[in-house]
């Protein structure tokens, strides 16, 4: 046998290998609700964002069925910065003005969620996008004056992405709210946590740009595989988070109190981030359960 005809057949072995190992995933996951919230560094690099809606497009085939919540804070502070804007955060939260609320509208609803829908409707015709004020899907009230118009969700209104995942579509949900004054903005890790707890989803996933939670953010070797809801709840009470990840780690904290049997914290710049978490063995990143246990379902 010529050495090239060997590492083909070593090279078909190894991905029957894969297949082998990702069913019983599969078959666990067909039927179940994923939500995934999407943004960080891995939405800014196209050929990684196709990638991703290209995992996500493998996911639905799979028969699981997809929501994607997405932010888009990188693009509006381009666009706040173009237009010498200031931005200011408090807490992990931007700071929103009417002036830099019309810029998050234009970026997150005009610009990203169409982005995001366009890539999905390359592998067929099976994005839908909304935002939080379609349907009154997010009823909000302001955060804190403070903030300006940062919004808190006070319910979510399913009916209308029920409708658009029971017509065999993935419903794409820009992080903007709608309150009785107007718009607000919305936390994007709040915001899909708020959504996997009202479709009382089987999984929560963060996709961002980091590899998870780290016990030591110098030490590579110190990322953390799996944790309780108790010791994330920890986390938030010793102040030790930073700014920027307390939101996201409450948000999970909520999603696991509401019934979300796992919320999942991965770098969406690996590649395959997603099928690899969640239709392999060991995964990746940072798997937070009620128990911290090891099982992926």
């Amino acid at each position: 046998m010529r050495p090239e005809e060997r590492e083909r057949r070593v090279d078909a072995v190894a991905k029957a290998n894969v297949l082998t190992e990702a069913l019983p995933w599969i078959n666990a996951m067909n039927g179940h609700t994923v939500v995934v919230k999407y943004g960080g560094a891995a939405m800014e690099n196209p050929e990684l964002m196709e990638q991703v809606v290209g995992d996500l497009m493998l996911m639905k085939l799979m028969g699981i069925n997809i929501v994607l919540v997405h932010g888009g804070g990188k693009a509006i502070n381009a666009l706040l910065s173009r237009l010498q804007i200031p931005v200011r955060f408090e807490g992990g939260l931007r700071v929103t003005d009417d002036e830099t609320m019309e810029a998050v509208q234009m970026v997150l609803i005009g610009k990203v969620n169409q982005t995001l829908v366009r890539g999905l409707n390359a592998y067929g015709n099976v994005g839908v996008g909304i935002s939080g004020a379609d349907g009154k899907t997010f009823e909000v009230e302001r955060t804190n004056p403070a903030l300006g118009r940062v919004g808190t969700i006070t319910h979510v209104n399913t009916e209308l992405i029920a409708s658009v995942l029971d017509d065999g579509y993935i419903p794409v949900i820009a992080s903007v709210g709608c309150g009785g004054d107007g718009f607000y903005n919305i936390n994007a890790d709040v915001a899909a946590s708020e959504v996997a707890q009202a479709l009382h989803a089987d999984k929560l996933v963060y996709l961002t740009d980091v590899d998870g939670l780290y016990r030591d953010m110098d030490d590579a070797e110190s990322l953390i595989s799996s944790m309780s809801r108790d010791e994330a709840a920890g986390l938030l009470a010793d102040g030790t988070l930073t700014q920027g990840m307390i939101p996201k780690i409450r948000s999970i904290v909520e999603a696991l109190d509401a019934g979300v049997a796992e919320v999942h914290l991965l770098n969406g710049t690996f590649p395959h981030a997603l099928l690899l978490e969640v239709f392999t063995d060991a995964g990746i990143g940072t798997m937070f359960t009620q128990d911290g246990g090891e099982s992926h379902d």
